[in-house]
């Protein structure tokens, strides 16, 4: 018996496929200028087809991009996507977490900061300045 073909399988108009993916068509076309997805050849007269491995793909990206590795990082990713690269893959995973935790940090010193400066505002009486606006005009 021969296997069920899926119907989505290189068939989808890039609008279809980009609303599939959940990107916009623009976002499409960029991934292909910048080579992290591949252009399927148009056939005479027609127009190009994609498939659910290109929905995949996009996805992937999307997910890399949202655990913020670069383009660029992801491009690394996609050549690796095979599995067999594990240990190269934890590396980039590694570098990325160094870079969050120190934005987390960052992150950190400005909410007390930020806190800081709300509590004053709100302890402050009379024509006193505003503990805000004064710190921005110090730095």
């Amino acid at each position: 018996m021969k296997p069920q073909q899926d119907p989505l399988q290189d068939r989808l108009t890039i609008g279809t496929f980009a609303k599939a993916a959940g990107v916009n068509l623009e976002t499409i076309r960029f991934y292909q200028r910048k080579g992290l997805l591949p252009e399927p050849d148009r056939p005479p007269g027609g127009i190009r087809r994609y498939g659910q491995v290109d929905v995949a793909r996009v996805k992937f990206v999307k997910s890399a991009q949202r655990l913020g590795f670069s383009l660029g990082e992801v491009s690394h990713l996609l050549k690796l996507e095979d599995g067999t690269h594990c240990s190269e893959a934890a590396e980039l995973a590694a570098l990325r977490l160094v870079d969050v935790r120190a934005r987390l940090a960052d992150l950190k010193r400005i909410e007390t900061a930020l806190s800081t400066l709300v509590d004053q505002c709100h302890s402050c009486e009379g024509s006193i300045s505003c503990p805000l606006i004064a710190s921005l005009h110090a730095c």
